[in-house]
């Protein structure tokens, strides 16, 4: 059983099933994801974790303690939501400090406090500026430093980067995973982006509909995806039914589909005759830029497969090129119902 284990959590409200039988463990010390499409009940889960939420039906420990039902403020627990939720009448120093006054921590002991989290955060230098003074990602990790001040056991972070904008956000995906593993704090974190859960996790569990569809880490879920729903969630999979791969590569696959990431596809020139590749022909019908990366789809037999490619300008193809893929074997995940 981990630090913090789930046993069967369901959740409704009225008569939507929100979580429909939970079960799962967080080890301590680990940073873990939450992920999932909108409405999963990954928040819902973190809620009840909480303590802001009551479960409908069965249990969730901490440290081998039953905690199901205790108040929110007896579970050592620190939470960061997306709303920032500063006090706009208090500065910077007084905002972090709230929990520990609430506390009724020594003033000396706050004063200490409250200076060593400011500098972890890099915000020594607006101790005494106010929540209006600052930009959205000094104030977030202004909320952040107020819910790691406590030391509390367990940091829960709700989509807190959601509402940055994108160079802001992967700096502060690497600060928060930085600092985590600097107080060795068992943190979840609540996204539905997953360049964002691939990028901070130790470990993800991917929510769909209620349900765990899978556990694991970044590689795993990366590159062994479950089921279509898993394959069609991380990643960018080719996704074909059996019947599309058959029609496109011209061999028969025993499962009900397939998932190929872009990267592996290779785009030939001429002919390959490799026994352990899938091999398909096609013409390129788009091309799209990722930055390093040209993305092309190639139409095969009336199939489109898309291709991750190294750019380089020598050897950019033209929308109408006709070319040749193929596909280590190895490489082809065949997915089930």
């Amino acid at each position: 059983m981990g630090y913090i284990h789930f046993e069967n959590i369901h959740k409704d409200f009225g008569q939507n099933k929100v979580l429909k039988g939970i079960t799962m463990d967080i080890e301590k010390g680990h940073l873990v994801t939450l992920l999932g499409p909108s409405g999963c009940g990954k928040s819902t889960l973190l809620r009840c974790l909480s303590g802001l939420e009551d479960v409908t039906s069965g249990q969730i420990t901490m440290d081998g303690k039953d905690i199901t039902h205790i108040s929110p403020r007896d579970r050592g627990i620190g939470m960061v939501f997306q709303q920032y939720s500063l006090f706009p009448n208090m500065s910077v120093a007084q905002n972090v400090a709230f929990g520990l006054n609430m506390k009724k921590v020594p003033k000396d002991t706050i004063r200490r406090k409250v200076s060593e989290i400011l500098t972890i955060v890099g915000l020594e230098d607006k101790a005494e500026q106010y929540p209006n003074q600052l930009s959205g990602g000094q104030q977030q990790r202004v909320a952040l430093a107020r819910a790691i001040v406590t030391e509390p056991k367990v940091l829960l972070l709700d989509e807190p980067l959601s509402a940055i904008d994108a160079k802001l956000r992967r700096n502060l995906q690497v600060e928060i995973r930085r600092i985590q593993q600097d107080f060795g704090m068992t943190t979840i974190f609540v996204t539905h982006d997953q360049d964002e859960a691939m990028v901070m996790s130790d470990v993800i569990h991917l929510f769909h509909n209620g349900l765990v569809e899978q556990s694991g880490t970044p590689t795993d879920l990366y590159t062994q995806p479950v089921s279509k729903f898993a394959a069609s969630f991380i990643g960018n999979y080719n996704i074909l039914s059996a019947a599309d791969f058959q029609k496109a590569s011209g061999e028969a696959v025993d499962c009900a589909d397939v998932a190929i990431r872009p990267e592996i596809v290779r785009i030939n020139l001429e002919v390959a005759d490799e026994s352990k590749r899938f091999h398909m022909e096609g013409k390129v019908i788009d091309s799209l830029s990722h930055g390093n990366l040209m993305r092309y789809t190639i139409l095969c037999n009336g199939v489109e497969i898309n291709a991750d490619i190294m750019f380089e300008k020598s050897h950019l193809l033209e929308i109408g090129q006709q070319v040749r893929l193929s596909i280590r074997k190895t490489n082809v995940i065949l997915l089930n119902s």
